[in-house]
């Protein structure tokens, strides 16, 4: 009867520490990325303002060739929403939708994924006018960790994980870009 009391004391106090660490720990977290391409900004703004250009750049899109997509609106709009459905769990189910166009300058976009786990969180595409023709482009991502599941950011560098994504796809755009 010892033996159990005790397990029952032990893992008592192992839930009360994973309930209470993340009373403590962060919650949101952002990444941004950028690279400079040797196009002038119209014509860089041009192509990224259209969500479906994101299909040819983006790693997650590159993911499952087989995956289903759908779109509503019009592309390069407010509202324009793109939603996507894959078997593999690195690329879920989800949608994107055009929240807010500063023409020539930003898109603000909603991201809500639904599998392999629900989430809302918001995203951006963000360009500037460099010297000699060339555009810097900022990708980012803002998200928002529920409790008790923001726990795992202390186990997970989600930064360095996206932002490793971020770089490939921007490395793709960058070439996309100069080619044209």
């Amino acid at each position: 009867m010892k033996v159990l009391k005790k397990i029952g004391i032990g893992f008592g106090i192992i839930i009360a520490i994973l309930l209470i660490i993340p009373l403590f720990t962060k919650n949101e977290y952002s990444v941004v990325r950028e690279t400079v391409i040797a196009r002038p900004k119209a014509t860089v703004f041009e192509y990224i303002v259209l969500l479906k250009n994101q299909d040819n750049f983006s790693v997650w899109a590159q993911m499952d060739k087989n995956m289903k997509k759908s779109h509503k609106g019009t592309d390069g709009q407010v509202g324009f929403v793109s939603a996507w459905e894959s078997a593999n769990d690195n690329v879920g189910a989800g949608e994107q939708e055009i929240k807010k166009i500063l023409p020539g300058e930003r898109i603000d976009y909603e991201l809500r994924f639904l599998k392999p786990m629900k989430a809302t969180n918001q995203a951006y595409l963000k360009i500037e006018s460099m010297p000699g023709d060339q555009t810097k482009v900022m990708w980012g991502f803002n998200a928002k960790t529920p409790y008790p599941f923001n726990i795992m950011l202390l186990f997970f560098d989600v930064e360095k994980m996206i932002g490793k994504d971020f770089e490939t796809g921007l490395a793709s755009l960058k070439k996309i870009l100069e080619k044209k």
